[in-house]
Formats: C-alpha cells, sequence, structure tokens
C-alpha cells in the first residue's frame, strides 16, 4: 500500500451528515486503514458529533473538532488546516460528508501530490465526470467555473472542486488570515492564492455524484458570493496586499 497514506488526513467539514457520516468512516477505512480522518462539526442538530464519538472507539485516527455553531465551509476548512498543521501530516485532503466524492479517488489524489504542490480533482477533465446530478447543479457549477477562469485566468478546467490535496508546504505558505472567503468560494480562493504563488498544480479527473442522503447546500447564491471575493481578490493583486 502506498505509504503516503500513514502521513495524509483527510479533512471532512459536517453539518447535519449523521446519516452519511457512519458510512463514509466505514469505505474509508475499509480501503484505507493506515490513513487519517479530521471531521470539523459545526454543532450539527442532527448530533452528527455524537455519531463520530461512537465511532471513535472503533478506529484510533479518527479525530473530531467540533465548533460551537455553523461557521461556514471555508472556516471549517481553515479550522481542520490548522489542527492537521500543528500536527506531522505531509497530506492533507479536502472532502465531502456526502459521498459527491468517492474514497476510492482519495489514492490517486496522493499519489499525485507526490509530484504537485496542490492536486484538484477534475469533473471536467477527460475520464472525469458528474453522476445524476439535476441540471441546475450542472448549469451553476459550469457557470461558476465559467465566470471563475475568465476573472482569475487561471487554466484549470474545475477551478471550484472541493475534492482536493495540499502539500503541507503548500498551506505553510499561505496566510489563512488574508482569506476572505468563509463559504462555498473558499475553493476557488484557494486555488487562486496556491496559482498566484507561482505553486504547482496538477489536475486529475474523478467522478462526483449527487449526493445519497441529506440537502445540498448549493445554489446560485453561490456564483453572487464568488463574484464578489474574485473582485476583492482583483482588487488586492492590484495593490500588492493579496
Amino acid at each position: 500500500m502506498f505509504s503516503s497514506l500513514e502521513k495524509a488526513i483527510v479533512i471532512i467539514p459536517t453539518f447535519n451528515e449523521g446519516l452519511n457520516v457512519e458510512k463514509l468512516v466505514g469505505e474509508v477505512f475499509s480501503l484505507y486503514p493506515e490513513i487519517s480522518v479530521l471531521f470539523v462539526d459545526d454543532n450539527s442538530p442532527d448530533k452528527t458529533a455524537d455519531i463520530i464519538r461512537k465511532l471513535q472507539s472503533n478506529y484510533s485516527n479518527l479525530h473530531l473538532l467540533q465548533r460551537p455553531q455553523k461557521m461556514g465551509l471555508g472556516s471549517a476548512y481553515l479550522a481542520g488546516f490548522q489542527w492537521a498543521l500543528a500536527r506531522p501530516y505531509q497530506y492533507i485532503v479536502e472532502m465531502d460528508a456526502d459521498f459527491s466524492h468517492t474514497p476510492k479517488d482519495l489514492l490517486r489524489l496522493i499519489e499525485a501530490a507526490e509530484q504537485a504542490d496542490l492536486v484538484v480533482g477534475s469533473r471536467y477533465l477527460p475520464g472525469g465526470q458528474t453522476r445524476n446530478w439535476p441540471l441546475y447543479r450542472r448549469a451553476i457549477s459550469l457557470t461558476g467555473a465559467y465566470i471563475s477562469r475568465f476573472f482569475t485566468g487561471m487554466e484549470l478546467s474545475d477551478v471550484t472542486s472541493g475534492f482536493k490535496c495540499f502539500r503541507r508546504e503548500t498551506l505553510l505558505c499561505l496566510d489563512f488570515g488574508r482569506v476572505l472567503s468563509r463559504g462555498f468560494v473558499f475553493q476557488l480562493e484557494m486555488n487562486f492564492r496556491v496559482n498566484e504563488l507561482g505553486l504547482r498544480i496538477k489536475e486529475i479527473p474523478v467522478t462526483f455524484q449527487q449526493r445519497e442522503h441529506g440537502t445540498s447546500k448549493m445554489n446560485f447564491k453561490i456564483i453572487l458570493e464568488g463574484m464578489t471575493i474574485l473582485l476583492g481578490l482583483k482588487l488586492r493583486k492590484a495593490f500588492g496586499r493579496l
């Protein structure tokens, strides 16, 4: 088995994902028993954190960071990054809790990070796909990707993907205090900041599928937030304050 799995941690933000976490934990550890997983839970009303605590008795490398209230996806990842960087992990993976990201792709992401500073799982590369997506979700995603590429100049095919792997050194290069977004646009902003540093970004094709349980938190408001954040990033870059 790929030895770097012992140096990898998967960060998974949760808010009302109680129907998914037990199955997800079982699948991840059945595939990769050496890997570590950190859930960042925003005090889910459905008691997601309690389910994770029960699972911890079976998995020594399963961790939980519980926060007092819902504070946003980007904020959850930043908290998870700080937790991981305080420990000797070399590969830090972002992953959704709802099975929209396939656990089988974790190994490919981490392997690719041997030769890149950031690896992004792309739905839009040849070999990638979106499965069981309603038309409106695909429209939101493609519109967001087009606008983001236009404003940032990034050549990534999937600038808003939330399935990615950072090398430890990459995150250490970033000033988390300067990150503007605390919501879904965080994914785009992190790609932009890594790209602006001139670091190596690689994409690999992945399958993204509609969640099995729970409610999607994505909507067209994300595009509006994204345009606001992009404008802020461009202005900061112009004034040397990125």
